[in-house]
């Protein structure tokens, strides 16, 4: 039996291939609207948009807040849609359509092993498949409740060179430290709150954030080096950010080690602050004493 929604999938995956063979412009004209009726239908996203919005940003007004919002729904919409070409497109094509600045810093062999920070931006998956055209990586990814949008999206994160690619659900450290020693970079998302156990708090926006401190771990586990990789959405495409490595990284300071992956990853998000992930509950897990955000 199908799992739910799978029908709905289908029916999307088929929309998506179909506008792969669309413009940028095409698919962003398109994109503007549907994003506006995400922004609308979507209450509950809505909300938890506005008030990491109003956490992070305080300094502009509400009307601008929501402005942005806006704009995020909007890329969003526009970076599924785009799933499309990462499906259907050519190598070539895909490699032009998503182009790169600091290839070296992945593909230096003196920068291994290595671990790629990739924060939840809008154009995260299209990154993925892109460090994967220039080096064989590992990854973790989480599972849907839809049997044919998980079967879709690894058909194409597995597209170029055989990534490993690990599910969350159970999530083998060892097989990761594994990965990083055969020298296989890893593309790791480390910004969601998934709890208090094995997290420390950060700040992020000046505001305590629960993160797993991974980076640091599996850096110090693995003598890896760190690398900031960030996509950003374009009006052509997408372009992959890769930086070169932190110096001095792991200090030995578990805390202090994921607040500078923080304050990078925070970084990058105000310099594309529509691209960056606010519909996710960053500040769910509070501090004691402290009262619940959402």
């Amino acid at each position: 039996m199908s799992a739910p929604g799978d029908a709905g999938a289908r029916l999307a995956i088929a929309a998506m291939e179909r506008m792969a063979r669309w413009s940028p412009t095409a698919r962003a004209r398109l994109a503007r609207p549907l994003g506006m009726l995400g922004w609308w239908l979507v209450a509950s996203r809505r909300k938890i948009t506005l008030i990491n919005l109003r956490l992070c940003f305080p300094e502009l007004s509400e009307r601008e807040r929501r402005a942005l919002g806006r704009r995020h729904f909007q890329a969003m919409v526009r970076a599924a849609i785009d799933h499309g070409v990462l499906a259907c497109a050519s190598r070539e094509e895909f490699e032009a359509f998503v182009k790169v600045e600091g290839a070296e810093h992945l593909t230096n062999a003196a920068n291994r092993p290595l671990i790629l920070v990739a924060p939840h931006f809008v154009g995260l998956d299209a990154g993925g498949l892109r460090v994967n055209t220039l080096a064989r990586g590992v990854s973790i990814y989480a599972r849907s409740r839809s049997r044919a949008w998980d079967e879709w999206l690894l058909a194409i994160r597995n597209r170029f060179n055989a990534p490993v690619l690990i599910a969350r659900e159970g999530f083998n450290f060892r097989a990761a430290v594994r990965a990083l020693h055969d020298g296989l970079p890893f593309y790791y998302l480390p910004d969601q709150d998934t709890g208090p156990q094995h997290s420390v708090f950060a700040p992020f926006f000046g505001v305590q954030a629960v993160t797993l401190p991974m980076v640091a771990r599996l850096a110090k586990m693995a003598g890896a080096k760190v690398v900031m990789c960030v996509t950003e959405q374009t009006a052509e495409g997408y372009v992959l950010h890769l930086e070169p490595p932190w110096d001095n990284y792991p200090s030995g300071d578990l805390v202090a080690d994921t607040a500078h992956m923080n304050a990078q990853i925070e970084r990058w998000a105000r310099r594309l602050p529509e691209q960056y992930l606010w519909t996710h509950r960053r500040f769910k897990t509070r501090p004691a004493g402290e009262p619940t955000i959402y």
